[in-house]
């Protein structure tokens, strides 16, 4: 077995606040292999972009990592000093950001930002920096690149300026890519081109992905695995087509009945009752017991943990417990 690229282990982060501490992340495990996508799906407040924010080290005060470990290629990082988790940011780790406007400054080039960054992290001349940056805008799909390369973020389009904010992640030529909504404000078509963008760069050069999003379309199309979060829980992860064709918890089996197929027959898509519970309103158990289907008295008592199901499979729930299925 090789030793995976990153690894998350009971991962935990946490809020203070004046009514108590609300747990964001609840004991969160995973692992990344290289040159593998692995979507992370669930509904807003899951605790999606709080995982990626707590891998790259970019957790807001009073916010903090209050356990768990995160490695990197057999090194921890999460408990790195700011300084040296600042040079792992950009040069191992590349992250993409939902609106392109929060990575760019306004008030400099495109130009500018690249080459900065490039040097930050490579040794090399200010003419290699500025080649290598015109060369990554071309990569992108950005037009007449060695021309635009000069212009403020305010003077490209939406999905162009994503693409900027791609070559801005990849700049340093990082082992692992965190999207975190890359398309989310985008149009459709702009949206696929913007994936394909990422997954092939990224598969050139052997870089893993983790991609964020609520999208299962994005995820079916694009991931080699996919987690699913809810409450600040991993409810379910697997190999996509897997999880896509047989869900097995049942909060992805909703996520999934609420997909339109072209093959559609019942007037309505399936839709989960309720909505995710407030931070401060975890319930009891199985934090998705109040909105399930199949809830029995287990559910409401003791949280399950991730089970083991083959295949690369893991689910948290208690309907796949051997000892539930034989007293049953």
């Amino acid at each position: 077995m090789t030793e995976p690229l990153l690894s998350v282990r009971d991962l935990i982060v946490e809020f203070p606040t004046r009514r108590g501490t609300l747990r964001a992340i609840d004991r969160v495990s995973f692992d990344l292999k290289e040159g593998e996508v692995l979507g992370m799906v669930g509904e807003s407040g899951a605790g999606k972009s709080i995982t990626g924010a707590a891998i790259i080290g970019l957790i807001e005060p009073p916010g903090r990592i209050a356990g768990g470990e995160v490695w990197l290629r057999g090194e921890r990082i999460d408990n790195l000093p700011m300084e040296r988790m600042r040079r792992i940011r950009g040069k191992r780790i590349g992250m993409v950001f939902q609106d392109p406007l929060t990575s760019l400054n306004p008030l400099y080039t495109v130009a500018d930002q690249l080459i900065e960054t490039i040097r930050t992290h490579l040794p090399i001349s200010e003419k290699e920096a500025r080649k290598r940056a015109v060369a990554l805008l071309d990569r992108v799909g950005i037009p007449a690149a060695a021309r635009r390369i000069d212009d403020y973020p305010h003077h490209f389009s939406g999905g162009m300026r994503q693409r900027v904010v791609i070559a801005l992640a990849l700049c340093a030529e990082p082992e692992l890519v965190i999207a975190d909504e890359p398309t989310t404000a985008l149009d459709v078509s702009v949206q696929a081109q913007i994936i394909d963008v990422l997954k092939e760069i990224c598969a050139e050069r052997g870089a893993a992905v983790m991609l964020i999003t609520h999208d299962m379309g994005v995820i079916a199309e694009t991931a080699d695995r996919v987690a699913v979060l809810y409450a600040g829980r991993l409810a379910e992860i697997g190999p996509v087509r897997d999880v896509i064709k047989q869900a097995e918890h049942p909060y992805t089996v909703g996520l999934m009945g609420s997909i339109p197929t072209l093959t559609q027959t019942s007037d309505r898509l399936v839709q989960i009752p309720g909505s995710m519970p407030r931070l401060n309103a975890i319930p009891q158990g199985c934090a998705f017991n109040p909105r399930c289907t199949k809830v029995f008295d287990r559910c409401r008592k003791e949280r399950p943990e991730p089970l083991d199901r083959g295949a690369g499979r893991q689910v948290a729930c208690w309907l796949y417990d051997r000892a539930e299925a034989r007293h049953g």
